[in-house]
């Protein structure tokens, strides 16, 4: 008997060390031990994919991550990056706040052999301004159980990931500043490049994703040549940087760099940098400080992403690309005058001066009711419709496949007692009952059902319905990931989004079908007041 299990012994002890996904990984920085989440799934956080930029390395490009020696730990979420709060919708598993918050996670089969699998890395929303890579609306073990590697990382945000200043732009070997934040994704993107492999990860099929500025910044990766060959495939949900959204010059940056610094009292950079985290965060929340977003840097934006589509310049990936139907909502229009149609007229004439008449025929509204619709209708479009319209017609003629979706599916009602204090959604009386919205996809809000992370977002009562359009959703995008198609059986066909003539778009909802392209002669409009 001692004979039989000594050997027994010996391969108990051996099985771990043969398995193709370990809890221990070799990083070429260093090895790293993650922990099982669920259902076969690894998952590694909190990982450093760059050296933690403070100090003198305050508003610098990232730089490589130093190696360590021995096991790190890779079992809890790095610290985000600095923030306000502006967005009550934000959940954050993260350990903190810090400066040194270049940290990514990766979520894996755990079987899965050395490098034969999909990746995602995602890029969270937030304007630039707030968000996280724990945020649970993103986790990626739902899309790990369908054998892809999910990457979700931090980077740099406000004044601390997009300040530009004319001694950032004097300092820099490239004579460029700002950005800070897109230059760490794409440093993470290196990083996936290099090490993606020993989490089960194919390097050579990784799309990049996200949604508002996640949107915006795949777009703009697409655009940049820093990123040139670190991707396979993309997918943009609500924002682009074309547009309305289009960058700034490097000149109006500096000047709002220049603006923040009088303001704070720096007279140098030297000053700037040693003024600590908190104080800086709180003077760029102040209502006076400038607004810092994505500018035309010379660096990571050579040039406007929309000459750089134009001109066909961008990567030519498969694009699986779309918006919402309620992005925003007719208040953005008329404010909190009475929605009458006379309120609803004066206002858009207000926006579009001597084409205000084209605008009222293509956003028409004689009733309370249809100003509500049209108001809404236009409202969504001036944010994220139109600019997310752009980059997929400008891509789509440059001949890589692009794939349009429309999403219209309403979330369901919130839990007793929930989301109360979450801005948008609560309830409001409007007009005494006098009249009810038209009911629709806010912004964000597909983001749960395309990454099957319904579960993760305790705010919402989910029904049966809500499954269904996560089912679809998620099994479309996942199809996307893994082939460039979302195409696959037991799906509605989605076609390519076709010519000008044959525009298609997929509506997605509880029943997806694909459908002409409703209102081109919309985002035509918008094309040409934007371009004058």
């Amino acid at each position: 008997m001692r004979s039989l299990l000594a050997p027994l012994l010996l391969l108990a002890l051996l099985l771990p060390l043969s398995s193709p996904r370990a809890q221990v990984v070799s990083t070429a920085n260093g090895r790293v031990e993650g922990t099982p989440v669920s259902d076969g799934v690894h998952a590694f956080k909190g990982i450093p994919y760059a050296k933690p930029p403070i100090g003198e390395r305050r508003w610098r490009p990232p730089q490589p991550v130093e190696s360590w020696s021995g096991v790190r730990s890779a079992t809890r979420f790095g610290p985000r990056c600095m923030q306000t709060r502006p967005y009550g919708d934000m959940i954050f598993r993260s350990a903190g706040m810090s400066e040194d918050c270049l940290y990514l996670n990766v979520w894996t089969p755990a079987d899965a052999p050395t490098g034969s699998l999909p990746v995602l890395v995602y890029f969270y929303g937030g304007g630039f301004i707030a968000g996280d890579g724990s945020e649970p609306r993103y986790d990626g073990a739902s899309m790990a159980r369908e054998d892809i590697v999910v990457v979700t990382l931090n980077y740099r945000l406000g004044v601390f990931g997009f300040m530009a200043h004319p001694a950032l732009t004097a300092e820099s070997p490239e004579q460029a500043s700002g950005n800070y934040g897109l230059l760490d994704q794409a440093q993470a993107l290196r990083w996936v490049q290099n090490n993606i492999a020993a989490f089960g990860g194919d390097p050579d099929r990784v799309t990049i994703g996200g949604e508002s500025a996640g949107s915006m910044s795949v777009s703009g990766h697409l655009a940049s040549p820093l990123s040139t060959g670190r991707f396979a495939r993309a997918i943009g949900e609500s924002g682009a940087l074309l547009g309305a959204l289009s960058p700034s010059s490097l000149a109006d940056a500096e000047e709002k760099g220049s603006r923040f610094a009088d303001q704070v009292g720096a007279d140098s950079l030297a000053e700037l940098r040693a003024l600590s985290s908190s104080r800086l965060l709180e003077h760029a929340a102040k209502p006076t400080a400038p607004r810092f977003g994505v500018t035309v840097d010379g660096h990571f934006l050579s040039m406007p992403p929309s000459e750089v589509y134009a001109e066909k310049e961008q990567a030519r990936v498969p694009l699986l690309v779309g918006w919402n139907s309620k992005e925003s909502d007719y208040r953005a229009i008329i404010g909190n005058d009475p929605p009458t149609p006379t309120v609803y007229k004066s206002a858009v004439r207000d926006l579009y001066g001597d084409r205000a008449d084209r605008a009222l025929e293509l956003y028409a509204a004689n009733t309370w009711t249809e100003v509500l619709q049209a108001g809404t209708d236009l409202a969504s479009d001036r944010f994220m419709g139109y600019p997310t319209w752009k980059w997929s017609d400008r891509h789509r003629r440059t001949g890589p496949p692009v794939y349009r979706y429309f999403y219209t599916h309403p979330r369901p009602p919130m839990k007793p007692g929930k989301g109360n204090n979450v801005p948008g959604l609560a309830g409001t009386n409007e007009n005494a009952g006098r009249i009810t919205p038209p009911r629709g996809a806010v912004h964000a809000a597909e983001i749960e059902y395309a990454l099957g992370t319904l579960d993760t977002n305790d705010i919402y009562a989910w029904t049966p319905t809500d499954r269904t359009v996560s089912r679809y959703m998620k099994s479309y995008f996942a199809n996307f990931i893994k082939t460039g198609d979302p195409n696959g059986e037991a799906l509605p066909a989605w076609p390519m989004a076709g010519s000008d003539e044959q525009a298609m778009v997929m509506r997605l909802n509880a029943t997806p079908e694909a459908v002409p392209a409703r209102h081109p002669d919309r985002y035509q409009f918008l094309d040409a007041v934007a371009s004058e």
